[in-house]
């Protein structure tokens, strides 16, 4: 069996490099795109200057701004984000049909059988990064390695505009003294509780049978054995069916209590039958679901299988996500899970 060639393909900052680009006058300044931060608005993305001061994906617009006072917050251009990522596909295209999106800015490619570029793998990533550069201003970075895993940690090894190709030979090397909490899954919980047990490195993972790191971590536990190895079976999936439709709000008060939540649905609901409507493809509603977001940035999702998919199955998820928190609520988001299914959703629609 050959060994595996995996590339992954990780665009820099690509929303905040798409405005660079066609804006040179952004360049060199902390910019961001976003939401407004006088209406609760929420950053997606800003360039390496602004996050020299702090500012990161996810956070606060108005908290972005006092860590960077001079942070240029723009809105977003999903249209043009869109365009790109196609021309950036299809470049992939020309090297593999086995792509697997993770989102807009970045993908994984097997190129194991590729005979493109005399079969090198690290000659595709090179060639594949001049050519987007080229062809739509913006600079990708790259890790290519012999499994999932490992590619991804690489892709982000030498940002902004790099490449890191890991062997299969400088793999064990490689591992021995990766902090733990660059693996993934591994977050700050998981990595504070390997540290109290002496955990810091993968090579200090190395020690533990399996069964004992199940033991502690529960199923994770093995996932963390096979990590710390390299070991990394995932195939790059082709087809990606999607798994769900939501939609969601920010709200530029808070939702002071239930009533005000449940006041908020009809419109969500109204937007959520909508995106539905817009699916290509065949699928079928599994359950509906529901996020609340609290007024301390904590949350809950709560979804049901069974529960009707209409205006009173969804007040009734919200009446009990409410409870859980029982404050006041910055955010809603209604969604629906989706199974693949030759039963097309017009008639599910009505159900709203």
């Amino acid at each position: 069996m050959s060994v595996r060639k995996i590339i992954h393909v990780d665009c820099d900052c690509f929303y905040a490099a798409i405005e660079m680009r066609d804006d040179p006058r952004l360049r060199g300044r902390p910019l961001a795109v976003g939401g407004d931060p006088g209406k609760r608005g929420v950053i997606a993305t800003c360039n390496y200057e602004a996050r020299a001061y702090g500012v990161r994906s996810a956070m606060a617009s108005a908290y972005a701004k006092k860590l960077c006072p001079e942070l240029l917050i723009v809105p977003g251009r999903m249209s043009v984000y869109r365009e790109v990522s196609q021309a950036i596909q299809a470049i992939f295209a020309d090297y593999t049909p086995l792509i697997q999106p993770l989102s807009l800015d970045e993908a994984y490619l097997d190129v194991t059988d590729s005979p493109a570029c005399r079969g090198s793998a690290t000659l595709i990533a090179r060639e594949i990064r001049q050519r987007v550069r080229d062809t739509q201003g913006i600079t990708v970075s790259a890790g290519v390695a012999p499994n999932k895993f490992l590619a991804k940690i690489a892709s982000d090894w030498n940002k902004p505009d790099g490449l890191k190709v890991i062997l299969p030979d400088q793999v064990e090397d490689f591992l021995r003294d990766l902090p733990v909490s660059r693996l993934h899954g591994v977050g700050r919980k998981t990595a504070e509780r390997l540290q109290r047990l002496g955990v810091d490195v993968c090579s200090e993972l190395l020690p533990w049978r399996k069964q004992d790191l199940a033991r502690e971590f529960g199923s994770f536990g093995e996932r963390l054995w096979e990590l710390a190895r390299g070991i990394d079976e995932r195939p790059v999936v082709v087809e990606s069916r999607r798994q769900s439709v939501s939609v969601e709000n920010t709200y530029e008060h808070d939702l002071p209590d239930l009533d005000a939540c449940l006041a908020a649905l009809p419109p969500l609901l109204d937007k959520l039958a909508e995106r539905i409507g817009r699916l290509e493809g065949s699928y079928r509603v599994s359950k509906p679901f529901i996020k609340l977001k609290f007024h301390d940035f904590t949350q809950t999702t709560l979804e049901q299988a069974g529960a009707p998919i209409t205006p009173a199955g969804y007040a009734e998820l919200c009446a009990q996500a409410f409870a859980r928190g029982n404050c006041a609520v910055r955010l809603i988001g209604v969604g629906v899970r989706l199974d693949s299914s030759h039963a097309q959703l017009g008639e599910q629609l009505k159900l709203f």
